[in-house]
């Protein structure tokens, strides 16, 4: 709206300024060729310049930021008569309402503070009043730009520290921001000295760094079990200026718990199937051991009855009972070796050798699971007791080795109920 008014101000000025003709008559009497003509000669005519307006106004002015602007407006009309003023003037920008003399230093001070920018177009809205007629006044503007020579590098500036610690397994994530100088960082290229796989890429001013360093990506080999990975933003400006920003992320080993977990429940489930079946080949050698002794009972029972049987027949009155008696012992002698080849002593001393070693082998796998138990979701000594309890089975299983193992056709409930049964307990204490 503001042009539209310029534009027509203009014209109109132009049009006041153009000489103005008017035909008169030349009273001087000149030869002519024909009779009856008459020459004419046209005189410009001052015509009063009423419309007010700024003379000398520069619509575009730049301003450098250590110079100082003194800029007298001129109109063509009597100044003593005007007031001059401003609006939207950005800070230290004046003018003088009885002279129109426009002023202004530029301190660095304001752009330092942040008031004022370079590079940043400023409209002045200028006007000036008639203070006898209201009517009579003109409004205006004109652009102010500030400039400066000096060039302030942009740097890149992450949100964090140049070094990091992070453990395997947890992630790390920081801004990457930008400090703006003359002319911004339009572009980031991030380098490693190992290959880095992020959650997105860093190519702007803002953008996020995110990274979990996976298990396993310190080596046993690496010294204190840490790795150092050294992280460069390098920022370029329109014109290939660069700046260097430098992380150094230091990853320590930690313990895959999910699947350190996993490896400890497979070890603790193998340890319960194999007592399970430790177990089931106790009572099994426990039941052997015991019909063996009651078979040796019964024959040596049955042998003290033939030779108790003898004796008493040989005291009887009859013939027939003396002879019965004189066989009797006999018989019962002849039982000792029957009762040797049914149930030998070796193969029960055996046998209840071998239900002892099993017993104490369960005893102590059954320790080591207690023992070795976790202690909540993420016990740092948790790849400690899985080996731990990989030894103690690999050394039971080293000592069973001689020891045939049998299925398990029991439940879980029936093994535990005979291997804790009091009778069974009683046979396997300590005697005094």
């Amino acid at each position: 709206m503001i042009n539209k008014f310029l534009i027509g101000i203009f014209i109109i000025s132009l049009g006041f300024s153009l000489p103005a003709s008017s035909q008169t008559t030349d009273t001087l009497k000149v030869p002519m060729e024909e009779p009856g003509q008459v020459d004419t000669v046209f005189k410009p005519l001052h015509q009063e310049d009423s419309t007010l307006r700024i003379r000398n106004l520069n619509p575009y002015i730049t301003l450098h930021v250590d110079s100082t602007l003194e800029y007298e407006l001129e109109i063509n009309k009597d100044q003593s008569n005007y007031f001059w003023y401003l609006m939207n003037a950005p800070v230290g920008l004046r003018v003088n309402r009885n002279t129109g003399l426009l002023s202004f230093k530029a301190d660095k001070g304001f752009f330092l503070s942040g008031r004022l920018k370079y590079d940043k177009e400023y409209k002045v809205n200028l006007g000036i009043q008639n203070l006898d007629n209201p009517h009579d006044k003109l409004d205006t503007s004109f652009i102010l730009l500030f400039y400066n020579t000096e060039i302030i590098p942009s740097k890149v500036k992450p949100a964090v520290n140049n070094i990091l610690y992070v453990d395997e397994g947890d992630s790390i994530s920081f801004k990457v921001q930008c400090e703006d100088g003359s002319f911004p960082i339009e572009k980031i290229t991030m380098t490693s000295n190992y290959p880095l796989k992020t959650i997105g890429v860093v190519t702007h001013c803002g953008d996020d760094f995110v990274w979990s360093p996976p298990f396993g990506f310190v080596k046993s080999t690496d010294a204190g079990k840490e790795k150092k990975v050294v992280v460069n933003f390098i920022g370029v400006t329109k014109f290939n200026v660069r700046d260097t920003a430098v992380v150094n992320i230091i990853v320590k080993e930690n313990i895959n718990y999910p699947q350190k977990v996993l490896e400890f429940n497979e070890v603790k489930r193998s340890i319960s199937k194999y007592i399970s079946q430790l177990k089931a080949t106790f009572m099994h050698l426990d039941k052997q051991v015991k019909r063996t002794k009651n078979t040796r009972t019964s024959l040596e029972l049955s042998s003290a009855a033939t030779a108790l049987g003898g004796t008493v027949f040989s005291s009887l009155p009859t013939d027939g009972q003396k002879t019965a008696g004189k066989i009797l012992p006999s018989a019962g002698v002849a039982m000792v070796p029957v009762k040797e080849s049914v149930a030998p002593t070796k193969t029960a001393e055996q046998r209840q050798n071998s239900a002892t070693l099993i017993r104490n082998s369960i005893k102590r796998l059954e320790y080591s699971l207690q023992n070795n138990a976790l202690v909540g979701e993420r016990d740092p000594e948790i790849i400690i007791k899985t080996q731990k309890m990989r030894d103690s089975i690999k050394e039971i299983q080293t000592q069973m080795i001689e020891v045939p193992l049998v299925d398990i056709e029991d439940s879980e409930a029936d093994l535990d109920k005979y291997f804790n049964n009091p009778k069974v307990n009683k046979k396997y204490r300590m005697k005094k």
